[in-house]
């Protein structure tokens, strides 16, 4: 794959102390070793190795990924292997792709309590559609699924929603019997957004009165428990958007599918058009106009500003299960959800032999594997810089 003319380390390299300094009131460590990683990434500063080609022995020396979770360079292989295993796990079954998003002056509050406004949007997510499908009203079984955290729009503005993908249908209560969902309809949208907005207010109230929720700068007059009820009861005049996509085809689509969601950050190196000494240009696509691919061009602090409101916590978990899915009862529960189908077993995994030889990329001269002989520290490649830029008089 041929390197994108723009990345995004460029620009953290050109302007990161820059902004860093400059909205050094809310930057925390996070931040900064986000730019950190993303700047030294398949650079020297990490360490890398010595390559040789099985079949030509052409030399190369490649650098080490930084494997931060916002590089941009960094989540194919990690993408590639988390596809993988979900193979073992799909159901001969229709898969629905539903997002729940938080209106704008809740997405607020969440951008200074992250960790815990994300995490109750999740549970509010989750519960709001396992009680639905449990009603027998609608479709009278229990349901699982993934859920995906996206904090970004399309403009790098902050958007938090999650990406749910529910296969269409679920157990009975007595575990026996797989209960389908309609063809073209799952469970109705306005109940899921009723229920969803009183769920997440019910959270965001209840972490407020435990004193979990950061209020500093523009949110400071909302410490008051009188101000803090107006402002929940304000976000019931709010929009809130809960709407579901049409059905996959099938469960392969539905791979190919979740891998364009589960390990993205929020722009690609791909997606830049042109870097200047102060702007920064993108494409982004205008989903009120039928999807136009437009170009937005942004301050270069600005641009990295937008970046870092979509760093996550440390630790914090962005890709979730819940119901049949959920991991403490997965293994169990899929095996009833497939005897409840009347279908066959996934393959049986092969034991792990042997690990081959790690090739890393193609040879650029005949295309076969290269082949790492040895790993080199930072150190190592200074030293090797230093002395090749060494030379010496033969007079």
């Amino acid at each position: 794959m041929t390197r994108p003319p723009f990345e995004v380390a460029d620009i953290i390299r050109r302007h990161g102390d820059r902004v860093l300094a400059t909205h050094r009131a809310w930057v925390t460590g996070a931040h900064r070793r986000v730019f950190r990683a993303i700047a030294q990434c398949r650079t020297a500063a990490l360490g890398g190795h010595r390559d040789r080609c099985e079949q030509c022995a052409q030399p190369a020396l490649s650098y080490n990924s930084c494997r931060d979770r916002h590089c941009p360079k960094c989540l194919t292989a990690a993408r590639n292997a988390w596809v993988t295993a979900r193979e073992q796990e799909l159901l001969p079954v229709g898969y629905v792709h539903i997002v729940f998003t938080i209106p704008e002056p809740l997405a607020r509050l969440a951008l200074v309590n992250k960790r815990v406004v994300y995490a109750l949007l999740f549970r509010a997510a989750a519960e709001t559609l396992r009680q639905v499908a449990n009603n027998p009203k609608r479709l009278g079984g229990d349901i699982g699924g993934l859920m995906v955290l996206h904090t970004w729009g399309q403009r790098l503005q902050h958007h938090p929603h999650v990406h749910c993908v529910v296969p269409m249908g679920g157990l009975a209560s007595d575990g026996a019997r797989w209960i389908h969902a309609r063809p073209r309809f799952f469970l109705p949208i306005r109940v899921l957004r009723k229920l969803f907005r009183g769920k997440l207010v019910a959270g965001v109230r209840d972490a407020f009165r435990h004193g979990r929720l950061h209020l500093p700068g523009r949110l400071e007059p909302l410490n008051t428990a009188v101000a803090f009820s107006a402002f929940l009861r304000s976000l019931y005049r709010q929009t809130w958007i809960v709407y579901a996509k049409p059905p996959f085809g099938s469960p392969a689509h539905v791979l190919h599918y979740l891998a364009r969601y589960t390990h993205r950050v929020a722009i690609s190196n791909h997606r830049l058009v042109a870097v200047t000494d102060d702007t920064v240009s993108f494409r982004w696509k205008d989903y009120r106009h039928g999807n136009q691919i437009r170009t937005l061009t942004l301050d270069a602090d600005e641009f990295l500003r937008r970046f870092l409101l979509h760093v996550l916590p440390k630790r914090f978990v962005r890709i979730r299960y819940f119901g049949f899915l959920a991991s403490r009862c997965r293994t169990p529960h899929l095996a009833q959800c497939r005897q409840a189908l009347a279908g066959a077993p996934p393959p049986p995994v092969e034991p792990p032999g042997a690990a081959p030889p790690r090739t890393s990329w193609p040879c650029p001269r005949c295309g076969a594997p290269m082949r790492i002989i040895e790993r080199l520290t930072a150190r190592q490649l200074f030293l090797h810089a230093l002395l090749a830029s060494v030379t010496h008089d033969t007079s």
